[in-house]
């Protein structure tokens, strides 16, 4: 039995619905619901009553939901105390990353605030953490780290309680089409494409954080794009490098690819303007009130980042 079957299942008790809870878990329906189903089989009795609409517990399920919220909260206690004990790495500050910011936004970031930083406090130290955007956000909430740098979008926001944890902006981000160029420098496969030939499309994993992103700006386009999806993962690095080998077109992040545009390996998909969407980048951490232990380091860092005039 994991743990993430107990969170799901309190989600699901809840909301009274799979599809609003799969969204909040960041995973797909079929795989919230695979995961609900595996729970019950642990449990050897049915837990959900799906013959009712809006979804409602069993007996047995109201009994167990009593039992996952006291087990929880037992396993956030015993972790809290273990970190309260921790003596070591007082200085160490922790960051829970989504992979493509840890590979494209973090280290250039990081350069700047260090340089920013080091004749009043010295060269940070940092530890990095690199996950999809649910578990980042899990890590933090469970207090498994010290900072979640992620991407924010109206349309798309985290599920993060602002009562409990605030945040700061950091900058944008732009997510946009992009393919390999030919020769004379122009792009291999552009959007919205011509008229009965579809695109090979490189796309984010179903569910990922992104994979929603690009389903927001297709459906914006005055012209929705034929695209004809060939490879799928969760990671922008792997979708550039297969853009790179001109296999067909990926929506990434400016960030990801600003070194190949400057070299022209990989060139803009669209019309500028078009076809785009813009992020924002923002540093999320527990509110010092509710922490049980600032870090200094941490502190420091917040301080800066919320000065007038840093980004």
């Amino acid at each position: 039995m994991e743990t993430k079957w107990l969170e799901d299942f309190v989600s699901l008790a809840e909301t009274r619905s799979f599809s609003r809870s799969a969204q909040l878990r960041h995973v797909t329906q079929p795989a919230f619901s695979r995961r609900i189903q595996a729970l019950e089989a642990w449990a050897g009795i049915d837990l959900v009553d799906r013959s009712s609409y809006p979804t409602r517990l069993t007996p047995a399920g109201e009994t167990f939901h009593a039992q996952a919220l006291e087990v929880l909260d037992a396993l956030q206690a015993a972790r809290n105390l273990m970190r309260s004990h921790q003596v070591a790495g007082q200085d160490m500050i922790e960051f829970a990353v989504p992979h493509t910011l840890a590979f494209t936004f973090f280290p250039h970031w990081i350069t700047g605030i260090n340089r920013d930083l080091r004749p009043h406090f010295g060269a940070l130290k940092t530890r990095l953490t690199a996950l999809n955007v649910h578990d980042a956000v899990l890590r933090l909430t469970e207090g498994g780290c010290d900072l979640l740098i992620a991407y924010h979008h109206a349309s798309q926001p985290l599920q993060i309680n602002a009562e409990r944890y605030e945040m700061l902006s950091l900058g944008h981000e732009t997510l946009a089409p992009y393919a390999k160029a030919d020769a004379e420098g122009r792009p291999l496969f552009t959007l919205p494409g011509r008229p009965g030939q579809a695109v090979p499309f490189l796309g984010f994993a179903s569910g990922a954080y992104m994979a929603r992103l690009v389903e927001v700006i297709l459906k914006q386009s005055a012209t929705p794009p034929a695209l004809e999806p060939i490879y799928e993962t969760d990671m922008a690095e792997g979708l550039k490098a297969m853009a790179l080998e001109g296999h067909g077109l990926a929506f990434l992040p400016h960030s990801s690819v600003r070194r190949e545009l400057r070299a022209r390996r990989l060139v803009p998909a669209a019309p500028a303007g078009q076809l785009s969407l813009t992020m924002e980048v923002r540093i999320y951490r527990e509110r010092p009130q509710a922490a049980r232990h600032v870090k200094p380091a941490v502190q420091a860092l917040w301080s800066f980042l919320g000065a007038p005039g840093q980004p």
